[in-house]
């Protein structure tokens, strides 16, 4: 069983304060991993566990500042290494986290890895990931910045790389923590399921803080396209989502 969980940037991180990490928030996320990796209060934790994280204030600030989104890109090589080396940055705290608690975490950083088609298409070969689970390691990946023909380097979001792993890893459950309890209607009740992005865009608007990757509507338009189902919860919901529950909003 392969479970992907993507944990926000803006749950990781203080999102409007350029490089700065919420050490509680991610401690809380690190425990309910290890407790679901080590069996610990989970009733169906994952054999095999791929993280993946969004840039959060380290990496989105410096994207703005450069110019830089999924849409466009740049040539700049010194501009590249200062968003690749910020979300690094991060990385390494998230690995450290969870090494402190026994979970066999390893990075796995896309701009060595990905690359997008002068159409837009994405390439992201599995097989790294795929050997760490087999020898029982924690593949932890992130948003970064990746080659693009034609247009330098662009912004690769961490929901993209999870859309993609969950069709090449055949993903059982996929899990996005977010800073709300689910995807929130116009008055802030949780939507339970979504199946259509029509059906939620008049009340999908964007990320109040920095945010070069759409918001929660890039999220549930990227999810919509998932084979697995996928969860969105915030950190309330993470012990449920590895019990095997369905906290938050089910998209699908």
């Amino acid at each position: 069983m392969v479970t992907i969980l993507k944990l926000g940037g803006s749950v990781i991180t203080e999102k409007d304060r350029a490089e700065t990490l919420d050490g509680a928030a991610l401690d809380r996320a690190s425990d309910a991993i290890k407790n679901a990796r080590l069996g610990g209060r989970a009733t169906s934790a994952p054999a095999d566990l791929v993280v993946v994280h969004g840039g959060g204030s380290f990496g989105h600030h410096h994207a703005e500042r450069h110019g830089v989104s999924t849409d466009v890109g740049t040539d700049d090589a010194g501009a590249v290494l200062e968003i690749h080396g910020a979300m690094t940055t991060l990385n390494r705290f998230v690995i450290g986290r969870l090494q402190d608690r026994d979970v066999p975490a390893l990075p796995v950083h896309p701009l060595s890895l990905a690359h997008r088609g002068a159409s837009g298409e994405l390439t992201l070969p599995s097989d790294g990931v795929e050997a760490l689970l087999a020898e029982g390691f924690v593949p932890v990946l992130h948003g970064d910045v990746v080659p693009n023909t034609g247009a330098g380097a662009t912004v690769l979001s961490g929901d993209e790389i999870v859309a993609d792993l969950a069709g090449t890893l055949g993903a059982d459950r996929v899990g996005l923590c977010s800073t709300v309890p689910g995807v929130l209607d116009a008055e802030g009740n949780v939507i339970d399921r979504i199946a259509e992005y029509d059906a939620v865009a008049d009340v999908l608007g964007d990320s109040a803080a920095t945010d070069v990757t759409g918001g929660m509507a890039g999220k549930v338009r990227t999810l919509l396209d998932v084979d697995p189902p996928t969860w969105v919860f915030d950190l309330d919901g993470l012990p449920a989502f590895f019990d095997g529950a369905s906290p938050g909003t089910r998209i699908e």
